[in-house]
């Protein structure tokens, strides 16, 4: 038991507590402690309880007549605590707002705001107190003798029971005197001898004597039953204290069985640790030296690179003295008494004219150079070696900077660019400040129920999801990844880590992506129906559309004055669909006027949209030609089914008429079970990309949110005949088919796929 006395510790004296009191964090620190170190803070001094030993609290100087007056009662302690903490004098209701105490929590490492009320709202923590007690009487530490509180100095016999009710200690003789049989008093609770009396249960903090029967599940904390009554509380999940006592224990008693029953696993990491402590001794001895070994070379480079610099200023300096001197020595020569003007000056004493000319040609050069340099004189060298100055700003930065290599940081998920469709694809950046990454390690797994039955959840459930481990993509050298070989109808969990020289660094958040619920049909639009080219564009890979008002529309604006016209174009996909489910998606310009995306059979399509430019709606002709399907059997599928977008928005017709879908044909003109004329359709913002599935053999057809998978509509569609995706315009409007990521990364280079093993040990 004595290796349990860390956990009594205080954490501000670091000694064991003494009346405990649980901080709003949890933690628990003596009441002197707490009182100390708000006054340290600059709050002021709450009033406390005097100290159990102190003279006011031991009545061994009283007589006997004076101790039959009614003893304090047990919540004396808390009432005191609560008499005066959270205010101090001469404080008034308006003066200001009030003052909200804040108390440095050493174990968490943050203020802890206790409230205005400071103190009074921790409440002590009295089993915290009772295992203290019994600690000490185990070990015997710090065991003083405890001296009965009514016996006459110097005769004070030893104190052998306590009495929680009278809050005093007694020795036998005083304990009959004061506690007669027949007596109110001999029914006291009777405990060990002690200088530290206790309240025998918790009070309500803010009203006096009123017990904590009650545990707030919402606000976690205990109540009374007139806190409970508060409107704080109205709608909160209350429960007993007896009930929250039994589930809190019953938790603990689980937790506490699972951590003893798997001792081995603990010992195994516990081995781990302290090997783990040895191989960081070794390695940090090891990169001591290669650090020692990196600044030598620094060292010796610099010192080589000084030598090297010192030898070219070296060699300047003696070049320019040398350039110096000789300019020094040619201007001395020009002196009255040196040697060119005293020869000059013999020169002219030459009478011989043939002579003199053969001999002073030479001496004019002479004269006239050294007048001109007279004339422009200018040094021969530079002597401020200004070249010679070393700007080091760039290499002072990096060796400011030089420090270990770092891990790169957390990659940041793309989530724009990041899709489940035929295959995952998934973008991810480094932070800026983030060191480069070598390679990425990309890690994923589904997520579902556990086979053989549970759901994951809690600590079976973790080791549940350790057993299916991660599979991991190594070495992925670029930003982004594919991962295919995927399950349908399944939610996969994602991550991603980079790698340097210094190791893996942190993982990504993990983002979760849902893949089809069915296999993805690839096709391309066709425009073999209804197309209008002066208005309908296609891209060069027909897997874009854009539809584009041109003449014909106004014109058949114009005639709407006498009757009703639509300008619609459809185009159609290139394939016909005759059995099993299928899924693509697509994408609509949010500023497109109307645009639907659907199915329908190949045949009717044919038939009701191979028209002229301008098509007259059905609604205004009492005999259109054209058979909705109405007519023979109110109950059959429609042969289309289409959901309408435009302008941002995205209608979804009510369920019920979904199945009435060839009814409202003759109301929209398009038999797409979802007439804009419903009443009870909604509008919702548009999804940046629209699902479709197609279930052929059942005849259903479900439009999906294809960011997040997430059903908008289902409806019927008639299957009797192939079926094939279409797609109408009324108006402008763009349409882009969602590219299938194989074809996106076709050239990508492929990464080496592990799977993960994880060790798992059975729960009993």
């Amino acid at each position: 038991m004595k290796s349990m006395e860390q956990e009594l510790l205080c954490p501000v004296c670091k000694d064991i507590v003494k009346q405990p009191i649980v901080l709003p964090c949890l933690h628990s620190v003596c009441l002197m402690c707490a009182s100390e170190v708000l006054v340290q803070s600059g709050y002021p001094q709450p009033e406390l309880p005097p100290e159990p030993n102190s003279p006011a609290s031991t009545p061994n100087t009283r007589s006997p007549r004076q101790m039959r007056r009614p003893m304090p009662k047990s919540d004396r302690v808390d009432r005191l605590l609560r008499s005066g903490s959270g205010t101090y004098p001469g404080r008034r209701r308006k003066e200001g707002p009030p003052l909200v105490m804040l108390f440095p929590c050493a174990p968490c490492g943050r203020d802890v705001e206790l409230g205005e009320r400071g103190l009074a709202d921790c409440m002590r923590n009295l089993t915290l107190e009772r295992i203290v007690e019994r600690y000490r009487h185990t070990v015997s530490l710090g065991s003083v003798a405890v001296m009965c509180q009514f016996c006459k100095p110097p005769q004070a016999l030893e104190a052998t029971k306590g009495c929680a009710d009278c809050r005093a200690s007694f020795c036998n003789e005083c304990f009959k005197l004061y506690h007669p049989w027949g007596t109110p008093r001999a029914q006291h609770e009777h405990v060990q001898p002690t200088l530290n009396f206790r309240p025998k249960v918790l009070t309500c903090p803010e009203h006096d004597q009123e017990r904590l029967q009650f545990y707030c599940k919402s606000c976690q904390m205990l109540l009374c039953s007139l806190c409970k009554l508060r409107r704080i509380h109205t709608g909160h999940k209350i429960a007993p204290v007896t009930q929250a006592y039994q589930t809190l224990k019953d938790k603990i008693t689980k937790e506490l069985n699972f951590i003893l029953s798997n001792q081995e696993m603990v010992m195994t990491q516990i081995t781990q640790l302290e090997n783990a402590i040895t191989q960081t001794e070794v390695n940090s001895v090891s990169a001591k030296e290669q650090l020692s070994h990196c600044m030598k070379e620094i060292m010796a480079l610099l010192t080589e690179r000084q030598t090297m610099l010192d030898q070219a200023l070296e060699s300047s300096r003696q070049r320019r003295t040398e350039a110096l001197a000789n300019q020094v020595a040619e201007k001395r020569s020009l002196l009255e008494h040196a040697g060119l003007m005293a020869f000059t000056q013999e020169l002219l004493k030459e009478n011989d004219p043939s002579s003199f000319v053969h001999a002073a040609r030479i001496t004019h050069n002479r004269l006239a150079q050294s007048i001109e340099s007279v004339q422009r004189f200018s040094l021969s060298a530079d002597p401020s070696f200004r070249h010679f100055q070393l700007d080091v700003s760039r290499e002072l930065k990096l060796l400011t900077d030089l420090n270990f290599i770092q891990a790169p940081l957390a990659p940041v998920i793309d989530t724009q660019r990041t899709l489940a469709y035929d295959q995952l694809f998934l973008c991810w950046r480094l932070p800026q400040d983030s060191t480069p990454a070598w390679h990425y390690s990309v890690e994923f797994r589904r997520r579902g129920v556990v086979p053989g039955g549970g759901a994951r959840g809690g600590i079976r459930g973790g080791l549940a999801a350790a057993r299916w481990g991660w599979q991991r993509l190594e070495e992925v050298t670029g930003t982004c990844a594919v991962i295919d070989r995927l399950e349908m109808d399944s939610v996969y969990v994602l991550r991603v880590r980079g790698c340097n020289k210094a190791g893996f660094g942190e993982y990504s958040e993990e983002v979760y992506l849902h893949t089809p619920p069915a296999p993805v049909l690839n096709f391309y639009l066709d425009s073999r129906w209804g197309l209008h080219a002066d208005r309908l564009v296609l891209s060069k890979e027909q897997r874009c559309a854009r539809s584009v008002p041109g003449l014909s529309l106004l014109q058949a604006a114009d005639r709407a004055l006498t009757s009703c016209h639509l300008t619609a174009d459809l185009l159609v996909g290139d394939v016909a669909i005759t059995q099993g489910r299928h899924y693509w998606a697509c994408s609509v310009e949010p500023g497109s006027y109307l645009v639907k995306v659907g199915v329908g059979l190949e045949s009717k399509l044919q038939e009701w949209f191979h028209l002229p430019q301008d098509m007259a709606s059905p609604r205004y002709d009492p005999d259109s030609g054209h058979d909705s399907g109405a007519e023979d059997s109110s109950d059959s599928p429609p042969p289309f089914s289409f959901l309408t977008m435009g302008m941002g928005k995205i209608y979804l017709p009510s369920s019920a008429n979904s199945h009435h879908a060839n009814a409202n044909y003759r109301e929209s003109g398009f038999t797409n079970g979802n007439g804009p004329s419903s009443p009870a359709g909604v509008t919702y913002p548009l999804p940046p990309r629209l699902g479709v599935c197609l279930d052929f053999e059942k005849g259903r057809v479900t439009f999906y949110d294809a960011h997040s998978l997430r059903p908008l509509w289902e409806g019927p569609v008639d299957c009797s005949a192939p079926v094939c995706p279409a797609f109408c315009f009324i108006g402008g409007g763009a349409l882009q088919l969602q590219e299938l990521v194989a074809n996106r990364n076709a050239n990508q280079t492929p990464v080496r796929r592990v799977t993960i093993q994880s060790r798992v040990t059975k729960l009993n």
